[in-house]
């Protein structure tokens, strides 16, 4: 075991550093953003990424890495619970299932997933390692928690229906971020003040439970 002070190199990354990376690979992709234009954005020295990454691949994977920690992060407990909570009844996996959705529209205000979402929007249309790393422990869990409670509540659907299902209700929290010029001027607002996620939230929570209400055909 270690002692408390001892400091590991996860522990030194200067805090700035991923951010920093996150943000301009987000806005130039990885060959526009410089491994030296991000040392010198974040304060720290070019030393540091050599040290700490290798060079400028590890550097991308590592804020892909932090991406999807950050994700957990937020997302972890609270999909955990829903799934939980989900177990007990069909009207309690379609409950839980909102919630879920809520939880992820809540994320996808939150001022630092901008910049989280440049650079993963930038990885759906040109995949790279780092996606493998996005979907495999950031995405793939919050789908698969998806998956289960879909299944409990439209159980006369069949596998790949299900997985459809569940990427267009991510998708509906996820325009709260991706389309977020979008939904500003379809909403004439010039931002999205607190009464519009209010509303945002409330609509997605009402589409959720509607469409899982809606009869097999």
């Amino acid at each position: 075991m270690r002692c408390s002070f001892e400091r590991t190199k996860a522990d030194m990354i200067p805090a700035t550093l991923l951010d920093t990376a996150i943000d301009q690979f987000g806005r130039l992709g990885f060959e526009g953003a410089s491994t030296r234009g991000i040392a010198r954005a974040s304060g720290t020295a070019m030393s540091s990424i050599t040290y700490h990454f290798g060079g400028k691949q590890g550097l991308y994977l590592a804020a892909a890495e932090h991406i999807a920690g950050s994700i957990r992060k937020l997302q972890g407990e609270p999909v955990a619970r829903a799934v939980a909570m989900g177990q007990e009844s069909s009207a309690a996996a379609a409950e839980a299932l909102a919630t879920i959705l809520d939880s992820l529209a809540q994320m996808m205000l939150r001022p630092e997933t901008e910049a989280w979402s440049r650079f993963i929007i930038r990885e759906q249309q040109f995949p790279t390692e780092a996606f493998d790393i996005l979907f495999a422990k950031a995405m793939q869990p919050i789908l698969d928690a998806f998956v289960e409670l879909i299944g409990r509540v439209r159980p006369d659907l069949a596998g790949r229906d299900t997985v459809a299902m569940a990427l267009l209700l991510f998708g509906q929290a996820m325009v709260l971020r991706a389309g977020r010029a979008a939904v500003c001027r379809a909403l004439h607002v010039d931002q999205i003040d607190d009464e519009t996620a209010a509303l945002l939230r409330a609509r997605l929570r009402a589409n959720v439970l509607c469409i899982l209400s809606e009869k097999p055909q």
